[in-house]
């Protein structure tokens, strides 16, 4: 931790005693270093007055920044063509071909004509290129909306406000917005029609989230009826543009040379909504591309799927099997041209035969060029964006209740999720509901169990609670005597309802609700109220009553309350309240506090409205707000409380924290509270409620000035400063005395359970990663069947037992457990262990008891340890992983995972924002994984391995050639023929294969999980399948090319005529190929098929018909229209493609009859009767129990009971977690 002795030195330069204007500080600069320093202090920070000034460096450096006109297209008019062809020349297969289309304008080395080869290259590029084209359109078409858009701006010289575009928007400019329009760049918040300086916006067009986001004036400037910009005179300095929308560091320098700290609350950012404001003034400090939102504006995320990498492997031996073939044919020509002796049918040529071969290499690159799939990317490219249309539009995957389905945010990796192995999840959201209800607390040591709670309700969002709290009777008979009559209580009694008062103002102060109300539009506006409702007499009195400190003398002077405004505040208080919060947890402490008459009713940066039992409302300063934060686990407020006068902070948060910080202020009554509240908590924990501690401290006023002294200087700083806040509220929040602690119930999501069980049936691994406490997270593991009553938890708690539980797990391996879903071990860690374990040596010994266990429960891990986690173990042990959450503490751990899933909960959209794809429901990754995953995996490898064939099995038929023609690069082929044989005549089919293609039903795959782990395995794409099916291409281009031969030796036709049968017959095996390959034949597979081959007849036949001079030298014409009035034409066609397909026809009926997949016996189950499925699924299901249990053998010295002897009244209660 920083020290506080290092405070200057970290603040940095601009934070010095000697405080100087920014033109005197570029001046100083100037003189210390040389000129050009106004460009030094723009790379540091940024210096922001008004776009008046007449400071001529300030001027300068305003001009040089960033315009509010924004650009987010790639091309203009003229660099469109240039800049497209150099965007496609980073594709190496591009290059590769047009590397071969100018090597065949070569004389000496050309294959066919050179405007043909050009063809498939341009035709690719060209295709690239309008789409490239539409896309930018579209968003110049934004743009220009966007840009045009007007806003009010001050205009100095007609001392008034005018209308301007947004892209003529200024660093400096003063603008001014009204309720429920947009805001054009990023401003600090100079003026607020609210008397409280507050201001409301949305921030649903940037990060999706529709809670209101309060936001605050700059601290110390002047808040009147009207804001006059010619009385601005401050200046800011502030940090650079960056992309955190999170974070603001800089400060507001006033006239008289005092500081004010600026902090994302302070900032409006460009794409938010003015909400519940009249009007707003602001100053602009970022503009157009500088803007946080335009800096978070990345497009569509990219990942690379384990499918492409594998792909991009097997290109490169096709690369390899390229240069082998024309290896071969360039040896082979040149040992033809040695053997001959001046044949007369030859024109004279010096050429040595070496050198003859190897020109005669490049022709055959050349010509066997469509080894190389050019049309597979591209196809690639459109067979996912099919796949994710049809997730996109799955019914079954739709929320009506929020009206959303499945975003596919990343575009590629589609099929990555048909091979998870690790999926790792958190809790609160993501397997709960995150809808909280308070259900029990203890406050001073007393436990009150509130039986009679009424039912939950809740709407969904914004997160707007309504939670129907019934007050426990015997608290509620103590909050009481606070506005009866009757004579005090005793002494001890009095101190008891004072702990239980600070616990629910704490309750009530101590969060970021924003108060809203049915009769207005999402928030209510708190009236300025300095005094309490009820005299100061009877306040006195009241507090007599508990033998509290009397009222400092100094409150008596604001002792009258406007009669109007006592009316309004009661008949507010008698009214309906809605509490939107950023977390669910402090909604429902607030209802819980309304409840027992602790009610907040509105708040501004100043001060919060609350009523409390036997008063009116009373306004409570409010001096600093400490927020929570994930290394310190809590959030505080520093207060003045309004009847003593005394400087108080509220703390609440975790409660292993909390109780570390209240350990050193113990006496003997706060110790004894500590161990009932410890006793409390652990029961809560095993009940799987949420729980949550809460504290107070008394400052005196030396103490509380010190403390500020030190905090302001911190929220001054520009650099550090998140370090040196955190340092600051951590010296603040010591010597607590603890108050209480709440226990809050947050339910399973609907499905939990059964989704869970599925996945864990398909081989994935389920790892949960939670912040909750161990007993909580274990007791949430069983309702969600994670655990299950006959499991065997292993507690892991420092490095010895971390190898004691490893050296048992292997004697229970070597009796027989698998390392897979069948051992019935489960491993719980703790974070401080985790921390251990993550450690460089102790990682491998983690990883090898991780894998002995069917599951992993870490509790109270931080973002970074769950990150941390997911890239050990996708590293180490290579496997596919998935990460699954719904707030920001989560978006570390779902950028890390080979694919990201964010849920669209209770905690803000950061999650959804940062995956891969979003849902809105745990139960619809079911669906997602097992059926959609299935679905894409194998269909895009099945037809990348069908490309691979096609194309393997073409180009043989022009390599078999060159044994019959000297190896010489001639054809048998028109070379139009060929050039569109592949990208044309054969493309499209397998695009609506890998898009339609169900090789199992929906259904069936639910029903199944276990068919998942061929994907799993890969299966479906192995390198023995690769290369079977390239032998198989070897095979059926033998078959194609030599039947034809045989049947046309010693007859006189020509060479185009010899491969028109060839061409056929090829056309015919590819396309009935795909047919056997094939599982679901819709009219649309029969439609394509038809289509490719009619078209391909109709080609040749009109090419046949009109073309003469269409393949110099030669002459097509007529060759295919006599070919094809020749029986035998079609005899060499049928018997070709009959002999090619029979064997691969023998092969899977073989294998499928003999010894059939599950894949396949779940196909032969499909077509059984509705009666007949349901036995055959239920006898599948006790074969595969049976498997598993037959494969347990988990010794009973593995006792829970050992580390853990309440765990078995976890077991018991599992089931009435969330009853």
């Amino acid at each position: 931790m920083l020290g506080i002795e290092n405070l200057p030195k970290l603040a940095g330069p601009f934070l010095k005693t000697e405080r100087k204007g920014p033109a005197a500080m570029i001046q100083q600069f100037e003189q210390d270093h040389g000129g050009g320093m106004a460009k030094d202090l723009a790379k540091n920070r940024r210096v922001v007055m008004p776009s008046w000034t007449e400071h001529e460096e300030i001027k300068e450096l305003q001009k040089s920044y960033s315009r509010n006109k924004v650009r987010t297209t790639k091309y203009t008019f003229l660099s469109f063509i240039p800049k497209n062809l150099f965007e496609q020349l980073h594709r190496f297969a591009n290059l590769y071909f047009i590397f071969l289309a100018a090597l065949n304008f070569v004389p000496i080395v050309n294959a066919f004509q050179p405007e043909i080869s050009i063809i498939p290259i341009v035709f690719v590029m060209s295709i690239t290129a309008v789409k490239d084209l539409w896309e930018d359109q579209r968003r110049r078409k934004s743009d220009q909306k966007v840009n045009n858009r007007l806003c009010d701006v001050y205009d100095r010289k007609q001392k008034r406000y005018v209308e301007r575009r947004w892209a003529e928007v200024c660093v400096g400019d003063l603008v001014r917005l009204c309720c429920n329009e947009i805001i054009p760049a990023d401003m600090v918040l100079l003026h607020s029609s609210d008397p409280n300086g507050v201001c409301h916006i949305e921030t649903a067009n940037l990060d999706g989230e529709t809670n209101l986001k309060q936001r605050q004036v700059v601290r110390d400037l002047p808040q009147g009826s009207e804001f006059v910009p010619e009385n601005y005179s401050s200046h800011i300095e502030c940090e650079n543009p960056n992309n955190d929308l999170r974070r603001f560091r800089g400060f507001m320098e006033h006239p008289g040379k005092v500081r004010v700290g600026l902090h994302s609350e302070n900032l409006l950012l460009r794409s938010c909504t003015v909400r519940n404001t009249e009007t707003v003034i602001g100053i602009v400090v970022y503009a157009g591309h500088e803007t946080k939102a335009m800096q978070n504006n990345s497009g569509p995320r990219y990942k690379r799927s384990k499918l492409e990498r594998r792909l991009n492997m097997d290109v490169l031996w096709c690369v390899i099997l390229l240069l082998l073939m024309c290896l071969i044919a360039a040896v082979g020509h040149g040992f033809w041209l040695s053997g001959l002796q001046n044949p007369i049918y030859m024109i004279p040529d010096d050429t040595h035969p070496a050198l003859a071969a190897f020109y005669m290499f490049w022709t055959m690159i050349i010509v066997l060029q469509v080894l190389i799939p050019i049309s597979l990317y591209v196809s690639i490219e459109i067979v996912k964006l099919g796949q994710i249309y049809f997730i996109q539009n799955d019914l079954d995957l739709y929320n009506p209740v929020l009206d959303t389905g499945v975003q596919c945010r990343a575009l590629n990796i589609t099929e990555d999720l048909g091979q998870i192995q690790f999926l790792f999840s958190d809790k609160t959201g993501t397997l709960t509901e995150n809808r909280m209800l308070f259900r029990r607390c203890t406050v001073a040591g007393t436990e009150y169990p509130h039986h009679e709670n009424g039912p939950f309700t809740s709407k969904h969002t914004p997160l707007i609670l309504w939670c129907a709290v019934v007050p426990d009777p015997q608290l509620q008979a103590k909050l009481n005597t606070l506005s009866s009559a009757m004579r005090s209580p005793p002494r001890q009694q009095a101190a008891e309802i004072s702990h239980i008062l600070d616990f629910f103002l704490a309750l009530t102060v101590c969060n970021t609700v924003v108060v809203s109300s049915p009769t207005q539009p999402r928030h209510v506006q708190m009236p300025v109220v300095r005094t309490p409702l009820r005299s100061l007499e009877e306040m006195k009195a009241m507090f007599q009553k508990l033998s509290l400190p009397r009222f400092p003398s100094s409150l008596s002077q604001n002792t009258d309350t406007p009669t109007s405004l006592t009316k309004k505040l009661f008949t507010r208080g008698r009214s309906k309240l809605l509490y939107e919060a950023e977390s669910p947890d402090e909604a429902a402490l607030v209802q819980a506090a309304k409840a027992y008459g602790c009610t907040l009713l509105g708040r501004s940066p100043e001060q919060v409205l609350v009523v409390v039992p036997g008063t009116g409302p009373l306004s409570i300063p409010l001096l600093h707000v400490l927020p929570f934060h994930s290394a310190r686990k809590r959030m505080s407020v520093v207060v003045r409380h309004p009847l003593t006068g005394e400087v108080v902070v509220y703390t609440k948060g975790a409660d292993n924290v909390i109780m570390e910080l209240a350990e050193a202020a113990e006496d003997g009554f706060s110790r004894e509270v500590m161990e009932r509240t410890q006793r409390n908590l652990d029961q809560y924990a095993r009940e799987g409620l949420r729980t949550l501690c809460v504290a107070k401290k008394v400052l005196e006023e030396q103490e509380y000035e010190a403390w500020l002294k030190r905090h302001e200087y911190a929220e001054t700083s520009i650099e550090n400063r998140e370090e040196l806040l955190l340092e600051s509220a951590e010296r603040l929040e010591t010597n607590l005395t603890l108050l209480g602690a709440t226990g809050i119930v947050d339910r399973l999501q609907e499905e939990v359970p059964e989704t869970i069980e599925a996945l864990q049936e398909a081989g994935i691994k389920v790892w949960v990663l939670t912040g909750d406490k161990q007993e909580t997270a274990i007791n949430i593991a069983f309702a969600c069947k994670l655990l299950r009553p006959t499991d065997h938890i292993l507690m892991e708690t420092c490095e010895a037992r971390l190898h004691e539980l490893q050296h048992e797990i292997r004697q229970v391996t070597k009796e027989g457990v698998s390392e897979d879903d069948s051992s019935d071990c489960v491993l719980v860690i703790d974070g401080r262990t985790l921390d251990y374990t993550l450690q460089k040596e102790l990682q491998g010994s983690f990883l090898e008891l991780t894998c002995c266990c069917r599951s992993v429960i870490c509790c109270r891990s931080t973002p970074l340890q769950k990150s941390q986690v997911v890239r050990l173990v996708r590293d180490k042990l290579k496997v596919m992983t998935l990460a699954i959450g719904d707030g920001a503490n989560d978006v570390s751990m779902i950028q890390m995972a080979d694919v990201g899933i964010g849920i669209s909960g209770q905690e803000g959209m950061q999650a959804v924002m940062s995956s891969d794809f979003a849902i809105s429901r745990f139960k619809f990754l079911r669906k997602l994984i097992l059926v959609h995953g299935h679905w894409c995996y194998t269909r895009l490898a099945n037809m990348i391995l069908y490309f691979f064939y096609k194309n393997v099995m073409y180009v043989n038929l022009l390599f078999w050639y060159q044994f019959f023609c000297g190896f010489s690069g001639s054809t048998m082929t028109n070379s139009w023929v060929l050039i569109f044989f592949n990208l044309l005549f054969t493309s499209v089919p397998p695009i609506i294969y890998g898009v339609l293609d169900k090789d199992v039903s929906g259904e069936t795959l639910l029903d199944l999980p276990d068919l998942y782990k061929s994907g799993q395995n890969s299966q479906a794409y192995l390198p023995s399948t690769f290369w079977m099916n390239i032998l198989d291409a070897f095979y059926q281009s033998l078959v194609c090319f030599f039947i034809p031969y045989f049947a046309y030796t010693g007859s006189d036709i020509g060479v185009f005529s010899f491969g028109s049968p060839i061409n056929g017959s090829a056309l015919l095996i590819i396309l009935l190929h795909q047919l056997i390959e094939s599982r679901t034949v819709t009219w649309i597979h029969t439609a394509i098929l038809l289509f490719s081959a009619l078209f391909y007849y109709a080609f040749v036949l009109l090419f046949s018909l009109t073309c003469v001079t269409c393949n110099s030298p030669t002459n097509p014409l007529g060759i295919e229209t006599k070919m094809m009035s020749d029986p035998l034409y079609y005899l060499v066609c049928g018997l070709t493609t009959v002999l090619a397909l029979l064997p691969r026809i023998l092969c899977r009926t073989f294998c499928n009859t003999i010894c059939p997949s599950d894949l396949v016996r779940a196909q032969k189950m499909e077509r059984l009767s509705a009666q007949d499925y349901s036995t055959s699924l239920r006898q599948w299901k006790e074969n595969k129990a049976a498997q598993r249990l037959s494969s347990r053998h988990v010794p009973q010295n593995l006792s829970v009971n050992a580390d853990m002897p309440h765990l078995t009244d976890c077991i018991a209660e599992a089931g009435a977690v969330l009853s």
